[in-house]
């Protein structure tokens, strides 16, 4: 075949990993890479979503793009996180916009539906349940989205109370109420749900847990300011300029944060151990990582990162 032994061994490897398993199983396929701070913030949504599809015949599996390059040459990853879905050997849907854990619930729901696959009882009350709920949450996602946080903070509260342990409406509801600047509010249901066993320790509520302390980094316009020219003045104080950038976007001025936290990337990624890369994932988080802005962002971000 003209490959070399390293080539073959990948090769070897995948067939076992992936392709063997995707025979009776949809496999959640996920390129990634160590240094790559979005995948890392994707990582926990995809491995709780595969464990509880698991009944259901999905599985996850992990491809390295430095450790695994012919393989992903083999995809064509321009850009990490890629995510596939894949079945009897073939990608059959491309999962990576699924960025939220109902929006990619509602993806596998759509192609389990289609495909030959053994699982558990879709039509069942629970799983019907189950599906309105994640329709719920990504109605209260998408209104974040669109800027009306007050709005999806009403729905998120519904979501929650209807289901007191989805951590995706705990976690919305945290999100938009630091968004509508309701900051108190935001805080009494952060402690809510960490005082819940089913929610402390869920990753979704450590994001809308650093949505709220980004909020609380709010400024008047005259320390903004002088901010602003504190970073523009001396550009190696990566202190001053990361403060900035947090009060930025605590004044509801992503695109000078983003702009600022990505400037500082570029100049210096390990910073602080990669502080700024970090900083600008929390503010992904909350967002919302289906929303637009932080779509077009975190391309900028895995340009910048990976060419």
């Amino acid at each position: 075949m003209g490959l070399s032994i390293d080539e073959q061994k990948a090769v070897e490897k995948f067939k076992q990993d992936v392709v063997e398993p995707s025979m009776t199983k949809l496999v959640i396929l996920d390129f990634h890479a160590e240094w790559c701070g979005p995948c890392k913030a994707l990582a926990p949504m995809l491995e709780k979503v595969a464990g509880e599809y698991a009944d259901k015949g999905v599985v996850l599996a992990k491809v390295d793009v430095d450790k695994e390059q012919f393989i992903a040459a083999q995809f064509q990853v321009q850009s990490i996180p890629t995510v596939y879905a894949m079945f009897q050997g073939q990608p059959v849907a491309d999962l990576t916009n699924a960025r939220s854990e109902s929006q990619m619930k509602q993806t596998l729901d759509q192609i389990l539906s289609q495909l030959p696959i053994e699982g558990g009882e879709a039509d069942s009350p629970q799983a019907q349940a189950a599906q309105q709920v994640d329709q719920f949450v990504a109605m209260g996602e998408q209104v974040l989205s669109e800027g009306d946080a007050a709005r999806a903070a009403g729905i998120f509260a519904q979501v929650a109370e209807m289901a007191p342990e989805n951590p995706a409406a705990h976690a919305g509801l945290i999100r938009a109420l630091a968004l509508a600047d309701q900051v108190e509010e935001a805080k009494t249901a952060l402690a809510a749900a960490e005082a819940n066993p089913a929610l402390a320790n869920d990753p979704q509520i450590e994001n809308a847990k650093a949505a709220l302390e980004l909020a609380g980094n709010k400024v008047d316009d005259g320390e903004l300011a002088a901010l602003r020219e504190k970073a523009q003045a001396n550009p190696s104080d990566m202190d001053a300029r990361l403060s900035y950038a947090e009060a930025a976007f605590a004044a509801g001025q992503r695109d000078a944060a983003a702009d600022e936290l990505l400037a500082m990337i570029e100049a210096d990624r390990e910073w602080n151990e990669g502080a700024a890369r970090t900083k600008l994932i929390d503010i992904f988080n909350a967002v919302g990582l289906e929303d637009p802005w932080v779509v077009a962002t975190r391309r900028r971000l895995s340009k910048l990162l990976f060419g």
